[in-house]
């Protein structure tokens, strides 16, 4: 057979499978894991390795989509996340692994391989969610930020789980297993984990030093091809660098994409690795789909749909209750355990392992490994349910449109949203002659607009086809209005990369949510809600008999104050001691300034009094 014949089957496959798939309105995922089953070993019998060769070469997509995902999220914004990781990802792996556990002893099992079977099994598919996340536009909702979030923590949490299995050995070990355990004693665990320790230090300290160098280096050449030779290369390196002390190579290629998210190459790394990241994903996708083991399927029905039902049942619960315990919106929560139900990839890879270190027997890793595969081909399909028959309970969704035909592209200044903030900013720009593009994603309020007689232009402002139709390579000005924080955060970034010399100016919904927009480097932050309750608060000292200057000045030494004390306590963690302590300093400071301010003012109205005195002494 010539060595072209199964890369045939599987492109033939794919063009075939995916385009009817995605006509039919179930996405590129599903078409490409029908593709897998049709072709594989117990279906067309067209491709018989799909457990072997292929599936290795195709693991590397996920690799690869983890390293974009790396460069597209800044340290900062990582930061932001880490309660979601920690606290969502800890309570879920937690959670999840404790109820199979309990649910494995009570039909039998020792508590030992329980365990092991709880959290293998707690475990989700990085490459299978994350692609249907994107492909429906979900990623940056809150649903799909906690997705990733736990995701994340679960990538980490293979290196602990490995080092735990031995442990868990209740079967008789091989006999080669048992003479390398005697050989290396009980200090190779502490000894591998001080090695782990030792290669992330190494992957950050070359990550923030030596590679923007070395790409520059690369760069200086002006080829094209060793620019991407060059990335495919640190991918590869990291890759091998992790595997050799049995790290997640995800996650190595995940922390190397992060400490290059802030390089000025970001964008090309990017542009270099998608078409790989995009071609390999397929591929693993396709080899999931082969590998489904359909006559143990059908020679036990009723276990795997038992097991099936069981896995998805126990994770979407304990999902639902982590979601609703970190304060997820209802409609959100579902997006989060429906994302999440399914058995992970790292499965394939744990249970192998659990056989080998004696802590299952083949037997029950051949009906599980199924029960996930199984899982994972189902999981599509359940996005699919909450997107048709749950989400819109949730949201009253309005009849798709496309996007309005934007025929102005030399306005000065392009302003996204324009409800109860935008439309202020936009009326007076206008009024002042200052030629303003408008876009809003709401149809109804572009219509109701138009009615009397400002023009706007429906369109969601995070596309980039549709920012470049509004002009805003030769804008000067962008300004951020919308009320969607998530992806006001996407906006924010896909102006700072594709328009560098557009300034921008952004509203927050409040102090937390300035924080972010300033940590992801916007300059001119504004709080929707500062100036009409500063306006409200000069009032009020008005009414209780201040005078009028004497309020306005107060409400204006405030605002200096607070808007200065926002952009320092931006860098703080807002949990830390540090954040309270700086709060109760800038605190100090402005009753400080406030009393100079009040004394100030007196000796100057003393001053004024004497005067007419002094000049009747005079007379």
């Amino acid at each position: 057979m010539s060595a072209f014949q199964p890369a045939f089957v599987y492109l033939l496959a794919a063009v075939i499978a995916v385009p009817l798939a995605k006509r039919l309105g179930f996405g590129s995922v599903i078409g490409y894991l029908i593709a897998g089953m049709i072709i594989g070993p117990h279906v067309l019998g067209l491709v018989t390795d799909a457990n072997t060769g292929v599936m290795h070469v195709a693991e590397f997509g996920i690799v690869m989509m983890l390293f974009v995902i790396g460069l597209e999220l800044k340290p900062a914004l990582l930061w932001q996340l880490r309660r979601a990781i920690l606290g969502m990802g800890a309570a879920q792996l937690v959670g999840t692994a404790l109820v199979i556990a309990a649910m494995a002893m009570i039909v039998g099992a020792r508590w030992q391989p329980a365990v092991a079977i709880g959290l293998i099994l707690a475990m989700s598919s990085t490459a299978i969610v994350l692609q249907s996340l994107e492909e429906k536009g979900l990623s940056k909702t809150p649903g799909g930020e906690a997705s990733f979030a736990v995701l994340l923590f679960q990538d980490v949490a293979v290196i602990p789980i490995l080092t735990l299995m031995p442990l868990l050995a209740t079967l008789p070990k091989r006999p080669d297993l048992a003479a390398r355990e005697a050989a290396f004693g009980p200090a190779a665990a502490w000894q591998r984990g001080l090695l782990v320790l030792a290669v992330i230090a190494v992957l950050i300290v070359v990550g923030r030093y030596l590679l923007r160098p070395f790409f520059r280096f690369i760069a200086a050449a002006g080829l094209r091809e060793m620019f991407t030779a060059a990335t495919l290369l640190l991918v590869v390196a990291v890759v091998l660098l992790m595997q050799s002390v049995g790290l997640s190579p995800a996650l190595g290629t995940f922390l190397a994409g992060v400490l290059l998210a802030d390089s000025e190459y970001r964008v090309q790394l990017e542009t270099d690795i998608e078409p790989f990241k995009g071609l390999l994903l397929g591929l693993f996708f396709i080899s999931v789909g082969a590998s489904m083991d359909f006559p143990l399927i059908a020679s036990h029905p009723a276990v795997i749909a038992l097991l099936f039902a069981g896995l998805i049942g126990v994770k979407f619960g304990v999902l639902c209750a982590v979601g609703r315990f970190f304060r997820l919106e209802l409609g959100q929560c579902f997006l989060f355990a429906f994302a999440l139900a399914q058995g992970g990839e790292f499965a394939f890879v744990l249970f192998s392992y659990a056989t080998q270190q004696a802590v299952l027997p083949p037997a029950w890793a051949n009906m599980l490994v199924a029960t996930v595969a199984l899982s994972m081909a189902a999981s599509p399909l359940l996005l699919l349910v909450n997107e048709k028959f749950l989400q819109p309970r949730f949201h009253l969704r309005k009849p798709a449109r496309a996007p309005d035909l934007i025929d102005e592209r030399n306005n000065p200044v392009i302003l996204a949203g324009f409800g109860r903030f935008g439309n202020i900013v936009g009326r007076l720009l206008r009024a002042n002659g200052i030629g303003t593009t408008v876009l809003d994603h709401d149809p109804d309020q572009v219509e109701n607009l138009r009615r009397f007689g400002m023009k706007s232009f429906y369109g969601d402002a995070s596309r980039l086809d549709l920012l470049r139709a509004a002009g805003a390579e030769q804008a000067k000005l962008f300004i951020l209005a919308i009320d969607d924080e998530a992806k006001g955060r996407q906006i924010v970034q896909m102006v700072q990369q594709h328009f560098p010399k557009v300034k921008i100016l952004a509203r927050a919904a409040s102090r937390q949510h300035a924080y972010e927009l300033l940590n992801l480097g916007v300059r001119d932050v504004f709080r929707e809600t500062l100036g009409s309750a500063l306006d409200l608060a000069a009032a009020a000292l008005q009414s209780v008999g201040i005078e009028e200057n004497r309020a306005n000045r107060a409400a204006q030494i405030f605002r200096k104050h607070d808007e200065a004390s926002v952009r320092e306590m931006a860098l703080l963690d807002i949990d830390s001691e540090a954040y309270a302590s700086r709060a109760r300093q800038h605190n100090q400071n402005l009753v400080r300034a406030l009393q100079s301010d009040e004394l100030l003012l007196r000796s100057s109205s003393e001053g004024s009094a004497e005067e007419p005195g002094s000049g009747a002494d005079q007379r």
